[in-house]
């Protein structure tokens, strides 16, 4: 596949992927779409067979961020839980699947990733929201500035994770 075909490929997936996830808080069994479509990033999309790795450090920063948020009461999920919905955990790594590939042009110069995180993780997290019937207690407008405010950073920040593997010392 070519490199074209393989960004275009990487999106679509992304997209159908975030569909299903967000769909799949109520209906879990399409997360088995969601998890189709993450193998198909990682099986055919990715490069190289250690891409997993970055995907997963990349993840493991959003579980985080996303956990610390809800604890912090930006956003609720029906029922009360304690860690972070499969839909979302699953969307992170779908999410992390794309730094390398379609989201690629957002890593240089740094302000392009700021400035998509600023207005689309917003928008993600608002469709989101609204889809998989997440609560906003903060209100709308409150909530969405906080994460365009988050997001700004996180965008760089997560291409510099996505780049440079965690090193061991002993």
């Amino acid at each position: 596949m070519n490199g074209r075909g393989r960004l275009f490929l990487n999106a679509g997936l992304f997209q159908l992927g975030w569909f299903a996830c967000v769909w799949g808080a109520h209906r879990p069994w399409l997360l088995l779409i969601a998890i189709v479509c993450l193998a198909l990033q990682l099986g055919w999309v990715a490069k190289a067979f250690n891409e997993w790795r970055g995907v997963l450090r990349v993840a493991a920063c959003g579980w985080v961020l996303d956990s610390a948020l809800m604890h912090l009461g930006l956003f609720t999920f029906s029922g009360s839980t304690v860690v972070l919905p499969l839909w979302l955990a699953l969307l992170w790594l779908l999410f992390a699947s794309t730094l390398n590939y379609s989201l690629n042009w957002t890593k240089h110069p740094w302000w392009l990733g700021s400035l998509l995180g600023a207005v689309a993780g917003p928008l993600s997290y608002w469709g989101g929201a609204t889809l998989a019937g997440v609560g906003l207690p903060l209100g709308l407008w409150p909530s969405l500035l906080m994460l365009a405010l988050i997001w700004a950073m996180l965008m760089p920040a997560l291409h510099w994770v996505a780049r440079h593997p965690a090193r061991c010392s002993r």
